[in-house]
């Protein structure tokens, strides 16, 4: 699985890059198996005026043989709007790749055989 993290003009350098890749390692590395690549595209929603909640994340992942899926969240801090999108792209992996597991990533009872 790739993961590809972009900032406005490159700002944060490569620590933020390296904390941006562990989180999404935590959060989505159960579905590394059936994920092509993540990309993670952080910035402020209104620039240079500050105020609540104009941090923003917006997280893209691909999975073999299925369409993008695509969540964003919002927040005070870059780290709190990374968390929150973080946590809507795992509810909605374990939506779109039910069928392949289960929604704790273990293979599903059909596939073991019962004596």
């Amino acid at each position: 699985m790739q993961i590809q993290v972009n900032t406005p003009d490159g700002a944060g350098g490569a620590d933020l890059i390296a904390r941006v890749e562990q989180a999404v390692a935590e959060a989505v590395g159960r579905f590394e198996a059936h994920l092509t690549r993540v990309e993670v595209h952080l910035g402020d929603v209104n620039a240079l005026k500050g105020g609540a909640q104009d941090k923003r994340c917006m997280v893209e992942a691909r999975p073999t043989g299925k369409a993008p899926i695509a969540v964003s969240h919002q927040a005070e801090t870059v780290p709190k709007a990374m968390n929150g999108a973080l946590g809507k792209l795992s509810r909605a992996l374990d939506t779109a790749l039910a069928p392949r597991t289960d929604h704790k990533g273990n293979a599903s009872l059909r596939d073991n055989e019962f004596r």
